[in-house]
C-alpha cells in the first residue's frame, strides 16, 4: 500500500478539533484579542495556537490589517473547509440524538417557501429507512441562498427552482415537476374578475401582494406585464412567506397575487382566498432537488429523494 501524501498524513495525524474551532472563531471575531475572550483563553495561548495551525499548512493563514485578521487566499480556503467538517460534526452529532429516540436520523432540508406543504409533509412521512421516522429540521429561503448553504454542508439537499443564473458548481440536480402560475385575489374582486378576460392595465393598479426580488417567480411577473406592454406594479407587501401572503389577500378587497397553482389551492383551504379562473400561458422554472455532486450520500438522505420523486409524481398526475 503506498503511503499517503505528506500534509494529507499531517493533517490526519495533528489537526485538532481546537484547531477547526479556532479558525471558526477568527472568520467570526477578526481579531486575536476578541477570539481569546471568545474562547475563554489567553491571547498568547491564540497567537501560539494559530502559529502551529500554519506551521501544520507550511504557509500564513492570515495577515494583520486595521480591520483584523484578513485571510490569505490559502486561509479562506481553509476556513471554508473548517467550516465545512465543523457543519458535518453537528449533523452527526443531531444523527446521534435522534437515534437515541428511536428516528433513524436527522436530515437538514433547504425549501422555497412556494411549495405545497402536502408535498414535504408526505416525502417525510414515505422516508422510514429500517421501518423508522426520520427527523427533519426544515430551513425556508430563496434558491441562490439555500444552494450556498447546500455546498457548505450545512444542508443535506435543498428543493427550489432550476434557474440559470443560479451557480451550480459542484451540485447535482434533478427536475421534480413544473408548476403553473394562478392568480388569487379577495373572493369579492375575484369574482368580479373572472366575469370578463383580464386587463393587464387594471391589473397593474390594483395592489399587489409578491414575493421577493430577484426570485425566479417574482422575475417572470415583471416580464410578463412587460411583454404585455404594461409597467409592471410595485408591491404593497414584499414577503416570502405563503401563509402571510393569503392572509393578506384575504383580507384585502384589493389586493391580489400570483403564486404556484398548487399553492393556491392550499391557499384557498387555510386563509380562504379564490383563484381568477385564467390560464397565463406560462409555467414557472421547474420544482427541483440539489444535492451535493461529491461525498457520500447517507441511506436516509436516499430515501427521502425517492420519496420527493414518487409524491412529486403523484401531485403532476393529479
Amino acid at each position: 500500500m503506498s503511503s499517503a501524501p505528506p500534509l494529507a498524513h499531517r493533517l490526519g495525524t495533528r489537526l485538532r478539533m481546537k484547531h477547526l474551532l479556532l479558525l471558526q472563531a477568527i472568520g467570526a471575531h477578526g481579531t486575536l484579542t476578541r477570539v481569546a475572550e471568545h474562547m475563554a483563553t489567553s491571547q498568547p495561548a491564540v497567537t501560539q495556537a494559530l502559529a502551529d495551525l500554519e506551521a501544520l499548512f507550511g504557509a500564513p493563514l492570515f495577515t494583520r490589517s486595521p480591520r483584523g485578521m484578513e485571510p490569505t487566499a490559502l486561509g479562506r480556503l481553509v476556513l471554508a473547509r473548517a467550516q465545512t467538517m465543523l457543519a458535518d460534526l453537528g449533523h452527526w452529532a443531531q444523527d446521534i440524538e435522534a437515534a437515541g429516540h428511536g428516528r433513524a436520523a436527522h436530515l437538514h432540508v433547504g425549501a422555497i417557501p412556494f411549495l405545497p406543504g402536502r408535498l414535504l409533509a408526505r416525502a417525510i412521512d414515505r422516508t422510514r429507512p429500517a421501518g423508522q421516522r426520520i427527523t427533519v429540521t426544515l430551513h425556508e429561503d430563496t434558491s441562490d441562498r439555500l444552494l450556498a448553504r447546500l455546498r457548505a454542508h450545512e444542508l443535506d439537499c435543498v428543493i427550489g427552482r432550476a434557474s440559470a443564473i443560479l451557480d451550480m458548481a459542484g451540485l447535482r440536480h434533478e427536475v421534480l415537476y413544473a408548476q403553473e402560475p394562478r392568480l388569487i385575489a379577495h373572493r369579492r374582486l375575484a369574482a368580479r374578475l373572472a366575469r370578463r378576460p383580464l386587463a393587464w392595465a387594471e391589473l397593474a393598479g390594483l395592489e399587489w401582494v409578491m414575493g421577493a426580488r430577484q426570485t425566479p417567480m417574482r422575475e417572470q411577473i415583471t416580464d410578463f406585464f412587460l411583454r404585455a406592454g404594461v409597467a409592471p406594479p410595485a408591491p404593497f407587501v414584499e414577503s416570502l412567506s405563503v401563509k402571510v401572503i393569503g392572509e393578506l389577500v384575504a383580507a384585502n378587497e384589493r389586493a391580489v397575487s400570483i403564486v404556484p397553482a398548487d399553492v393556491a389551492q392550499e391557499l384557498v383551504r387555510i386563509a380562504g382566498v379564490a383563484i381568477v379562473r385564467h390560464r397565463f400561458g406560462w409555467t414557472l422554472p421547474p420544482i427541483t432537488l440539489f444535492q451535493r455532486a461529491a461525498g457520500a450520500q447517507h441511506e436516509e438522505q436516499r430515501l427521502f429523494a425517492q420519496a420527493l420523486r414518487a409524491v412529486s409524481a403523484e401531485m403532476a398526475a393529479a
